[in-house]
């Protein structure tokens, strides 16, 4: 007998597929942060190690949260899947860039000027554009999705 699978729109699927995604990140770095605390003399782990773990545990669930919304957004099929894959490709570059400053043993503030990436300088303009453009994406994307969601009248407990 075959098992009655529920159909989902794409962008539901890839944001699920994403947060599975983002969950064996999180563990994975789980461990290699686990061993450099047992090796470090002080127990701690590269801060943009520690910042990539716990953010690829959170941004698991903030997919979780996207697929949901997309799943009830009345906005149409691709427009959903555009705001969920831009939210989500910049919260894997953002993982992405924690994950690199950890394998370049890089400053354990990014922020801080001089910028760089491992030793290497980094431009202020480029990572204010950088920033700007996350910020862009993933609020834009989540809003939207959010907005979508909240124009279903299934979601619509108020008006009862």
């Amino acid at each position: 007998m075959m098992p009655n699978y529920v159909e989902v729109a794409p962008s539901t699927a890839f944001a699920i597929v994403n947060a599975g995604l983002f969950l064996a990140v999180g563990l994975l770095s789980g461990l290699w942060k686990f061993a450099q605390m047992w090796t470090s003399p002080k127990g701690e782990a590269h801060p943009y190690l520690d910042i990539a773990h716990r953010a690829s545990l959170m941004y698991g669930f903030a997919c979780i949260t996207l697929a949901v919304l997309s799943k009830f957004s009345v906005f149409p099929s691709n427009q959903n899947f555009i705001a969920a894959a831009l939210a989500i490709a910049f919260f894997w570059l953002a993982v992405g860039s924690y994950l690199l400053q950890a394998i370049l043993q890089g400053p354990a503030n990014q922020m801080a000027q001089p910028h760089r990436m491992g030793r290497m300088p980094m431009p202020r303009g480029g990572l204010m554009a950088f920033m700007l453009a996350l910020v862009a994406a993933e609020l834009g994307g989540a809003l939207f999705l959010l907005w979508g969601a909240l124009q279903n009248p299934l979601l619509q407990f108020w008006s009862n």
